[in-house]
């Protein structure tokens, strides 16, 4: 069984601690700080738990519902208080900026020992190691930029196939409206408006969401070009249904999945959702790149990861050690991605057992936009800009998507200026 192997191999490394009463096997333990709280995600994290009390773990984690925001407040109060998690979930930029205040662990003796430098994807390796040490150890890679279908109802309508630019999209999602159906699954959260609507930038102007969401180019922002994009997502949220407001990410998957809309706008962690439903690829639903109009394979690569604060308590300490080992194991990056329907951060592992075939073309679609020079890291998911920038211009987008009234140009103008106003 793997767990007894990984057992084995933890002991091993896992060293005596020297106390002033003599030396004394520290018990490992752990509290993960995430804002994995419910559904798949909730699940994916479950399976770390149990390996990690297989491995002879205390085993604690404390989810906080919600936004990336409420995570990082209740990070800050904890350290504020002299009481930092030992592991907490973070990502992009987030992970260098609590690596400078020299609070991290130091996880290069891992690192060095288990060849993470090697198996790890090498565009993740400046994220998990923002000056040069390992830090913070990648999950998964997931893709933001998917687009999904409900194969009835492309059928219904006579669809022949995934529109591969936003000019077929668009014609597609009115073929779809005169059959009387919701073009478009959608539910209004800051964070799911961010992302169908970077996927609509990259998908129109990769330059352009380079400058505005991965630099923070706060002209790139107001630019005509930024316009273009929000007169795009203006045309989709009308192909949305008047239900969006409130309504769960999920529950919009649910809509497509059941028929009764047809594109659904949304990363990869839906595949843990769908699998749970029992429906099926190529039966239920179909997946695709998201629309681009450069004709090149892309890929918008978001990743969770854990990173880890120095601690005094030898047995935390420990069990650091442990959770870090656990995760990079090609067990729990398969378990885990199977679960929560990314793909494993190690490129070592093989997806042709147990990995849909979404999640198989996420791989092969991941090596064709490295090669191609169009991997791009997720702006909405915090991969990029600081929060407070990325905070302020998300703001702006749901405020777009509930207000009709609202312009393309009003709307790129008050992003930039909102961004512009937190520097």
């Amino acid at each position: 069984m793997y767990l007894t192997r990984h057992a084995t191999i933890v002991v091993a490394i896992i060293s005596l601690t020297v106390l002033c009463t003599g030396k004394v096997q520290a018990e490992p333990k752990t509290n993960l700080l995430s804002q994995w709280d419910n559904g798949s995600d909730a699940a994916a994290i479950a399976k770390l738990g149990e390996m990690f009390v297989a491995a002879g773990g205390k085993w604690e984690s404390t989810s906080i519902a919600g936004h990336t925001a409420n995570t990082l407040a209740k990070l800050r109060a904890d350290v504020v208080s002299g009481n930092p998690p030992p592991a907490v979930q973070l990502k992009g930029p987030e992970i260098a900026e609590w690596n400078a205040t020299g609070m991290t662990l130091n996880l290069d003796s891992i690192a060095e020992k288990e060849n993470w430098d090697g198996l790890v994807a090498k565009e993740l390796l400046p994220i998990m190691k923002p000056k040069g040490d390992w830090v913070a150890v990648p999950m998964n890679i997931h893709r933001i930029n998917w687009l999904w279908a409900s194969k009835k109802v492309l059928d219904q309508v006579g669809i022949k196939e995934m529109p591969k630019t936003w000019a077929e999209f668009n014609a597609d999602a009115e073929k779809v409206k005169a059959a009387g159906i919701i073009p478009i699954a959608h539910g209004s959260a800051d964070w799911t408006d961010a992302t169908t609507f970077e996927v609509v930038v990259y998908g129109m102007d990769i330059d352009l969401f380079r400058k505005a969401f991965v630099e923070g180019d706060v002209d790139a922002m107001r630019s005509p070009r930024m316009v273009a994009a929000f007169e795009q997502y203006r045309k989709m949220i009308n192909w949305m249904d008047p239900g969006i407001a409130g309504r769960t990410w999920d529950a919009a998957a649910n809509l497509m999945l059941t028929g009764k809309a047809a594109f659904f706008i949304m990363g990869d962690w839906s595949i843990g959702t769908f699998n749970a439903g029992g429906f099926k690829e190529g039966v239920d639903y179909l997946c695709s790149q998201a629309p681009s109009d450069n004709g090149k394979p892309g890929f918008i690569l978001n990743s969770d990861s854990v990173v880890f604060f120095k601690q005094k308590d030898p047995d935390y300490l420990a069990g650091s050690k442990l959770l870090a080992h656990l995760i990079m194991t090609k067990d729990f990056q398969t378990i885990f991605n199977q679960a929560k329907g990314s793909i494993p951060a190690r490129l070592d592992v093989d997806l042709s057992q147990g990995f849909t075939p979404c999640q198989q073309k996420s791989q092969r679609d991941l090596e064709a936009s490295t090669k191609a020079g169009t991997l791009v890291l997720s702006f909405a998911h915090n991969m990029t800009i600081l929060q407070k920038y990325r905070g302020a211009a998300m703001e702006v987008i749901t405020e777009f998507v509930n207000t009709p009234k609202m312009a393309a140009a009003d709307a790129a103008k008050q992003m930039a200026d909102a961004v512009d106003a937190q520097k």
